[in-house]
This record gives structure tokens, C-alpha cells and sequence, in this order.
């Protein structure tokens, strides 16, 4: 007994910390590939988060302060061998809505993001997430992936002065496109054709055979890395331009600037904020974000959930979504006290560490540590960056999320679900939170209609048989009483009818009180209504609510003969006595 209660509380103890399972067989092959993808990822989140926090409205340090906690606490709490967290461009996106493009309210969002996501988790709610369907996701991420790339036009055309706000940025880029600067220009379609090149390279490379010579495999891993960190060595390349260009005393591009040296300071997330003219509480602060503590949690949980179940099922392993829910919270909350704004799982980084060959979690330390190294050493060469070149960044990485393939999907497999999905997609353009709030509505409306208004198999003769293709729930029996009526009553003479619950495996007392209605207006009429393909916990009900005139059948053959006035054959009577035996058993279990 001692020996099973120590063994539950070690299974307990692994589900909570995922790294038990699989650190006491940790070995040199998988330090070697941890280290490599971590390298990788490492390469490839530098120059991202730098362009990320200029999508989020921030100054480009608060990308590196958000990219390092989430590596370090998913080593401990993470299910997944392959996610990374940290910044992302709809994360980013969501935080450019909503906090005023103050650093204190980006932090401030991430905390209370994480103390959200983190009660989700302990209180096991991760099921909510359900309700925001697939089309909702794809009509949300399309329309991020048009405002974001949209939103980095300026910058790639060296535009200056342009406002935020979606249509307000269309009109005045289009109005002032004229000012083009033309090296910004050349320099981010270059750096977009480069990436895309590498990116193509990258996706068409042979497997590497081991009879294939030390040459050759050399060469392939030399370009397999060039590949995979081409974010790093694009930019890399443009700084390399624009320094050029600097000790020459001219300077054709937009920098980056000047990049806050250091680590950041450990402190506790802003509860007010100091301004020129006064002070602005807690409270106000929360007033100002709004929605905004709602939709970014909830986004950040969809987001990363999504990525780790779609490479779990890929690499054919499971993940605990609950636990998932605290390793992201615990991310959002630790981070903010490193001046981090809110993160979630990156697909894109995601697919660098799975193909990377990455064996655990540990490969997510390589990452924090490289990160960490670039804020302590790097950061005053991250001045020469041209902006152009992380908007070639920014949009060549969002340009995938697009995904024109599903409207057609949907259009030949249920076009009503292309309403979800354009919805979400005109609304999100106005303001997010509409538009997610909007889709999931008109999905939840949908769901209920077909709840509402079940399909119905009818057969029609002198018995009518009705059976219900769905569920039977309190909204639907007012329709189904309706429709009975109308097919068996309202007939000269009145039929009667058979009712084949075969798909209905749960009632409510609604149910029960409309089926009661019914049974009356049969015998009222001088006709019987008999029940079939009673599941238990059906007939168990229905037995408790003791109807009047209730007789229920095995077979729709047995019914049949009944009604229509064949000797031998009766029902069931509606004591428990008379059930058959092994009913009997599962009504008693």
C-alpha cells in the first residue's frame, strides 16, 4: 500500500515537473543535438525579438528582456520537446493594441497575462479554449499577418511619421509614398529576397547519408547552417552595409539606434506609473489596457497550445495542455520581473528546434544563454541595424501565417464555417478583440443551432419513425414535439409512431417533461408512441420520471409489430423488474 501511494505521488510529481521524466536518461548524443538547436533557435530569436518589439510599439531591448525566461522555465514545467516561447508577431501585435506603447503597461500586461494563464492551469481550464474554433483562429492569424506586414511597409520604404492604426496607416503610406527612401527600399527587398532564397535552400536540402564523403557533409552542414540562422546572417549583413556607409560619413538607411546595454534589472512589474503631470494608479492602468487582459492570455494559450500539439502529433509523443497552461503563465509572470511583455510558443522557432534535431527541452538553455550573452556583449553593434532589414524580417516571417488555402478548404467542406472565419477576419481589422469575440459568437451560434435543431431521419407509413441524428437537448424538443405532431397526429387517422433514440445518450428533465406532453397528446388522440434504442442512462431517466403511457422496446422490428397489432409481442413494462437482465445490471451499476 506504501509502495503504490510513494509510486502515484512520484507519477505526480513528474506530471508537475515534466523534467523527472526524462533527465535521469539524459546522454551525450542528446547534449550534442540540444546544443545545436539551441544554437539555432538562439540565432534565429535575436534578430526576431529586435524586430518584434518594434511591432509591439517598444524600444528593441524589451524584445531580448521577453525572449530568455520562457527558454529557462520551459526546461522545468515543459511537455514538449520541441516549443520554444518568446516573443511572436501576433503576441507583439496584441501588445502594440492594447498598452499604449508604454514599456510599464507591456510588463504589467505580461504579469497579470501570466497570473491569468496559470489559474486556468491549476483550475484545469484549459477546455475554454475549445470554444474558439478553427475558422476563428485562421480569420484572426490571416488578418494579423496583413497588419503586421502591412504595418512594416514603412519601415522597409524608410516612410517616417505614419500612424498606427490599420486604415489610418494604409492612407498615409499610400499617401506618402512618394517619400520613399531609396537605399531603405533597395536594402529591405534585398534582405527579403536573401531570406527567401535561404528559406527555399533551407526547405529543398538532400538528407545526409553516412556513406556520403567527409567533404560533402561538411558543405551540407556549413549550408544547412547558413540556412537556418538566415534571420541572423541577413541582418548581420545589412548592419555590415550600413556601418560601411557610417565610417564614410553618409548614411543612406534608417538605424535602429541606440539599444539599452546590459541585463535588465530585476524589479516587480509596475503597479503605477510616474508621470510629467501626475500619477496613474493601478486601477487606471488596468482600465486603460481593457480587453486587452483578456484577449492576450487567451490568445497567448491558443497560440502556444496549438504549436505544441502540432508538433507532438508530427513527432508522435503527447503533451499535458494543462501543464502547458502553467508553464506559459509561470513564463508570463517570472518574465515581467525582467521587464518582459507577454510570450508564447513561436511556430516559427518551433520548426527551427524540431528540425535541428533537438532531443528535450535543454536545448532551450543554449537559447537564454545566447540571448543573454547578446544583451551583456552585443548590444551596442545592434545600433547599425538598419530598420528596413528587420521589417524584411518581420514580414517574410509572418508572410506563412497566411493561410488562403483554407477558405477554399472550407468552401468544399462546410461553407457555413467560412462565416466564423470572414467574420473574425473583416472585424479584426477594426479592433481585435471584436473580431475574436464576433467569430466565437457566431461559431457558438452555430454549434447551438445544430443542438437546437438537430437533423431528423423520418420514415414514414402506417407507423412513422422518427429518429434523431444528434443529441437530444431542452432546446430541441419543442421542434421535435412540433414535428412529430404535425407528421403522425395532425393525419386522418392519427399514426402512430416509434421514437428511435439509438444517438441520444443524454437527457435533461426539459426533455422528459416534453416527452411526458407528448406521450398525452398520443393518448389523447387514441394512438401509442413507443420509444427504441434506449441507451441506460436514457432509460434510466425516463423509468425515474415514471410517464404515463411510457413503453420502450429493443428493437424497431419488436415496436413495429406492436403497433401495428401483431399477436405475442409487449412491451416492457416501466417497473425495473421487467428490464432486461443485463439492463438490469448497468441501471443498478
Amino acid at each position: 500500500m506504501a509502495l503504490q501511494a510513494c509510486c502515484c505521488s512520484a507519477a505526480a510529481l513528474q506530471r508537475r515537473l515534466p523534467i523527472l521524466a526524462w533527465l535521469p536518461s539524459y546522454s551525450g548524443q542528446w547534449l550534442k543535438m540540444d546544443f545545436i538547436a539551441g544554437l539555432s533557435v538562439g540565432l534565429t530569436v535575436i534578430p526576431q525579438a529586435l524586430a518584434y518589439a518594434e511591432v509591439a510599439g517598444l524600444p528593441p531591448q524589451y524584445g531580448l528582456y521577453s525572449a530568455f525566461m520562457g527558454c529557462f522555465v520551459y526546461f522545468f514545467l515543459g511537455t514538449s520537446r520541441d516549443v520554444t516561447l518568446g516573443p511572436t508577431a501576433i503576441m507583439s501585435l496584441l501588445v502594440s493594441f492594447y498598452t499604449l506603447h508604454e514599456p510599464a503597461y507591456a510588463v504589467l500586461l505580461a504579469f497579470l497575462s501570466g497570473c491569468i494563464q496559470l489559474a486556468m492551469g491549476f483550475l484545469c481550464l484549459g477546455f475554454l479554449l475549445d470554444f474558439i474554433s478553427c475558422p476563428v483562429i485562421k480569420g484572426f492569424t490571416s488578418a494579423a499577418t496583413i497588419i503586421i506586414g502591412f504595418g512594416q511597409i514603412k519601415n522597409l520604404l524608410g516612410l517616417q511619421n505614419i500612424p498606427r492604426q490599420f486604415f489610418l496607416q494604409v492612407y498615409h503610406t499610400f499617401l506618402n509614398i512618394g517619400e520613399t527612401r531609396v537605399g531603405d527600399a533597395i536594402l529591405g527587398l534585398v534582405c527579403m529576397v536573401l531570406l527567401l532564397v535561404l528559406k527555399l535552400m533551407r526547405d529543398h536540402m538532400p538528407p545526409v547519408h553516412p556513406e556520403m564523403p567527409p567533404g560533402v557533409r561538411f558543405s551540407h552542414g556549413l549550408v544547412w547552417t547558413a540556412t537556418t540562422a538566415r534571420n541572423a546572417l541577413v541582418v548581420s549583413f545589412a548592419a555590415l552595409v550600413a556601418y560601411s556607409f557610417e565610417v564614410t560619413g553618409y548614411q543612406p538607411f534608417i538605424l535602429t539606434g541606440e539599444t539599452a546595454e546590459g541585463l535588465p534589472p530585476v524589479r516587480t512589474p509596475p503597479f503605477s506609473v510616474t508621470t510629467a503631470n501626475r500619477t496613474i494608479s493601478f486601477t487606471e492602468m488596468v482600465q486603460d489596457m481593457g480587453a486587452g487582459l483578456a484577449v492576450v492570455p487567451l490568445v497567448g494559450l491558443l497560440e502556444s497550445i496549438a504549436v505544441a500539439k502540432a508538433f507532438a502529433s508530427q513527432n508522435n509523443y503527447r503533451i499535458d495542455a494543462n501543464q502547458e497552461l502553467l508553464a506559459i503563465g509561470l513564463t508570463n509572470m517570472l518574465g515581467s520581473l525582467v521587464s518582459s511583455y507577454p510570450v508564447t510558443g513561436s511556430f516559427g522557432r518551433t520548426a527551427v528546434n524540431a528540425q535541428s534535431g533537438v532531443c528535450t527541452p535543454a536545448g532551450g538553455l543554449v537559447t537564454g544563454v545566447l540571448v543573454l550573452l547578446s544583451l551583456g556583449y552585443l548590444t551596442s553593434l545592434f545600433y547599425y541595424i538598419p530598420k528596413s532589414a528587420l521589417a524584411a524580417v518581420i514580414i517574410m516571417a509572418v508572410a506563412p501565417l497566411f493561410d488562403i488555402k483554407v477558405f477554399r478548404t472550407l468552401w468544399h467542406v462546410k461553407r457555413l464555417d467560412l462565416l466564423p472565419l470572414c467574420v473574425t477576419f473583416l472585424l479584426c481589422f477594426w479592433e481585435v478583440q471584436y473580431g475574436i469575440l464576433a467569430g466565437t459568437l457566431v461559431s457558438v451560434l452555430i454549434l447551438l443551432h445544430s443542438v437546437a435543431r438537430p437533423k431528423t431521419q423520418m420514415s414514414e407509413g402506417p407507423v412513422l419513425v422518427v429518429q434523431p441524428a444528434s443529441g437530444l437537448h431542452f432546446p430541441a424538443i419543442e421542434a421535435l414535439r412540433e414535428t412529430i405532431l404535425s407528421r403522425a397526429l395532425e393525419a386522418s387517422p392519427p399514426h402512430c409512431a416509434v421514437l428511435d433514440c439509438t444517438h441520444v445518450c443524454s437527457i435533461d428533465y426539459t426533455v422528459v417533461l416534453g416527452l411526458g406532453e407528448l406521450l398525452q397528446d398520443f393518448h389523447r388522440q387514441g394512438a401509442t408512441l413507443a420509444f427504441v434504442g434506449l441507451q441506460v442512462p436514457v432509460l434510466r431517466v425516463l423509468l425515474s420520471a415514471d410517464l404515463k403511457g411510457f413503453q420502450y422496446f429493443s428493437t424497431l422490428e419488436e415496436a413495429d409489430k406492436y403497433l401495428r397489432q401483431e399477436p405475442g409481442t409487449q412491451p416492457y413494462n416501466i417497473s425495473e423488474d421487467s428490464v432486461p437482465e443485463h439492463k438490469v445490471a448497468l441501471l443498478k451499476a
